[in-house]
């Protein structure tokens, strides 16, 4: 990658430009630390990119960490890794390591790192290729969560955010970093079907509530993706080996909606295709100085287009698990973004098998609208269970 430009691609950037047919109503909610808003792991991400209440596994630390008491194994390691825009560039990678251990029965505790790397790119100023870079953004977050009774439990994590963008010879441009926390909850009870008994769970994550981000000492600020996702699942037996599970994900971002640039022209009277002066109107108009709390409040009324625009920036996914002995997995999914807020639309298949002491499992992403970035994203995780591992050296107690 050799064109500074597809920096602003890998961020996430790109495929918001993928609705350019309704330019003239894209409105997406911008935000800074776009990798945050990256699915880590296969299994999710082979159902659509859901997982606020599926069953409990080693990477719902990004999900819903308050399902891990419900967790069947002690403790476990994930490790999951995602070659990222594939179709644009070929060195932009998302790695993330997740674990997890419970402490009795009613309490545990989790932690994951991310580390998104931008590959290299070679910077842009005066005009002239310069320097190479290498960008690059992480996060590390640790979380507590216990059962609050036989069927309820919550969470909380606290997280701390670094994006190093910046090019080193550019003394406007600096590394910025932000703090965020997590709120849980999470439901896992049993219905009956006729004759089948089934397991019910839904749950809600408010993710990433945390201060703003900055690349020049605080002049300007970015919000983080702060996020609300609610979801629901059901699996059904099927007979003593085979199960299914239905899983569905609303996720809204508690982002304010940015000041168009056509409402920059229509205040200002600047021409159509000038939009130098934007920046600074952002700064008059008050938008760098919401705070991240007001933010969040102010995300459900602020839409230029009225409720009509506020309910267009929710996203959906849906998804299915097919369960053979608990052992070989077949998954599906499909995730809806509309098209005024990014139109990220896509399929979504995967698999995988379990071991004892380990599984590996694979998604694969199919878009489902033109000049798509993602498409044909490729996720690897592979998980190892400690209890597992005990057995096996004959150790567990």
């Amino acid at each position: 990658m050799k064109q500074s430009l597809l920096l602003i691609g890998a961020l996430g950037l790109s495929a918001q430009l993928s609705a350019q047919d309704v330019k003239n109503q894209l409105n997406p909610v911008y935000y800074g630390v776009n990798s945050l808003a990256i699915a880590p792991d296969a299994r999710a991400g082979a159902m659509g990119d859901l997982g606020a209440a599926t069953d409990p596994d080693v990477n719902s630390q990004y999900w819903n960490p308050a399902k891990y008491p419900f967790a069947i194994s002690r403790a476990g390691i994930a490790l999951n890794y995602t070659p990222w825009l594939r179709q644009i560039t070929n060195d932009i990678d998302l790695a993330n390591i997740t674990g997890y251990y419970r402490i009795g029965d009613w309490d545990a505790v989790s932690a994951s790192l991310r580390y998104f790397s931008l590959g290299e790119v070679t910077a842009y100023r005066n005009g002239e290729y310069g320097e190479t870079i290498k960008p690059y953004e992480l996060a590390f977050d640790v979380a507590y969560s216990r059962m609050l009774s036989e069927t309820f439990s919550a969470a909380v994590a606290l997280r701390y955010i670094y994006s190093d963008l910046a090019y080193k010879a550019d003394d406007e441009t600096t590394a910025g970093s932000a703090f965020a926390a997590d709120l849980a909850i999470y439901h896992n009870g049993y219905i009956n079907l006729g004759q089948r008994e089934c397991q019910l769970g839904w749950g809600l994550n408010i993710s990433n509530i945390g201060s703003k981000i900055s690349y020049d000492e605080g002049n300007t600020s970015e919000f983080i993706p702060t996020n609300l996702r609610l979801g629901a699942s059901l699996m059904v037996p099927i007979d003593e080996y085979n199960t299914i599970s239905f899983a569905a994900d609303a996720n809204k971002l508690l982002v304010p909606t940015r000041p168009t640039m056509q409402q920059y022209i229509d205040e200002t009277g600047a021409a159509e295709d000038d939009y130098s002066g934007y920046t600074s109107w952002l700064m008059d108009e008050g938008y760098y100085n919401i705070s991240p709390i007001s933010g969040i409040f102010k995300s459900f009324s602020d839409a230029p287009g009225g409720g009509k625009e506020e309910l267009q920036e929710i996203s959906y996914s849906v998804g299915a698990e097919y369960a053979y002995d608990n052992k070989f997995f077949l998954r599906a999914g499909y995730h809806y973004e509309h098209p005024n807020k990014g139109n990220r639309k896509y399929y979504t298949v995967g698999a995988g098998f379990k071991m004892n002491v380990f599984s590996l499992d694979a998604g694969y992403v199919i878009s489902a609208s033109q000049s798509n970035p993602l498409d044909q994203t490729l996720r690897f995780s592979l998980t190892f269970d400690m209890d597992g591992i005990q057995d096996l050296l004959g150790r567990r107690r």
